[in-house]
């Protein structure tokens, strides 16, 4: 099995954050971080050239190899913000999805244009939720 693209590197997240060209977008993330490092008690650090996350914990592979991974965390793109929620299956989540307001979602990531269109304290508990799982 090939190693993962996706590695913890040394940048520093507050470069990362600060070179975010869109002044909304660059805002919302330092919001999102600061609740995913309320809700982890972990500091944020860079994974790959584009990912922040929060904590650490080892993730299994279908062939059985492990790799350390990320516990939450979120990547700012071209067309929205990408939570990684490590929750699994999303849709499980029906009820508290529901209270959330304008999102996409995947089996374990959160998509969201911007904090306006959400319901923060809903984000918040999603958050949340996610740090306890992973």
């Amino acid at each position: 099995m090939a190693e993962p693209k996706t590695k913890l590197t040394g940048a520093p997240v507050s470069a990362f954050l600060d070179a975010i060209s869109d002044e909304e977008k660059r805002s919302d993330c330092k919001v999102i971080a600061k609740m995913m490092q309320k809700a982890t008690g972990a500091e944020p650090r860079m994974w790959g050239p584009s990912i922040v996350g929060f904590g650490t914990r080892m993730q299994e592979y279908a062939s059985g190899k492990q790799a350390e991974w990320m516990k939450i965390g979120f990547s700012p793109r071209k067309q929205n913000i990408a939570l990684y929620l490590a929750m699994g299956n999303l849709e499980k989540q029906e009820a508290v999805l529901a209270k959330l307001g304008k999102h996409d979602h995947g089996k374990g990531c959160l998509y969201v244009k911007r904090l306006a269109d959400v319901h923060l304290p809903t984000l918040e508990k999603l958050i949340g939720m996610a740090a306890r799982k992973a």
